[in-house]
């Protein structure tokens, strides 16, 4: 892949996960996904979402400016893994049509990030 190509891609998989946090904090759903993480045992579910959400938006800022890539991809790896755990694996592999919520859409991030963190170009 090109340099610009690289960054063009970078930029939209940084995108992705920005949304997921703005549109959590935009609607007022923080709560929710922390209530969410307490049903399912995490200390401090609220504080753990806020967490996760700032760092959907700033690290998502980061990995669109290049800066801190591979730790950044990396963190993003760690964050789909545990949305796979914890929400997508029940259902299957696909996201719709033949199933709904599966895996498949955060297994293709999850190799995107990898792609980002190994700096190919």
């Amino acid at each position: 892949m090109d340099r610009y190509a690289h960054t063009g891609f970078r930029i939209l998989v940084a995108g992705l996960f920005m949304a997921h946090g703005i549109i959590r904090a935009a609607v007022g759903t923080v709560d929710e996904f922390g209530a969410f993480l307490d049903s399912r045992g995490f200390p401090i579910g609220i504080v753990l979402a806020w967490l996760i959400t700032v760092y959907e938006i700033a690290g998502g800022a980061a990995l669109a400016a290049g800066k801190w890539t591979r730790l950044v991809a990396m963190g993003f790896v760690a964050h789909q893994i545990m949305g796979i755990i914890l929400v997508h694996a029940k259902n299957g592999w696909f996201v719709v049509g033949h199933g709904t919520y599966g895996v498949e859409y955060s297994v293709l991030l999850i190799g995107s990030c990898l792609l980002i963190a190994s700096g190919q170009k």
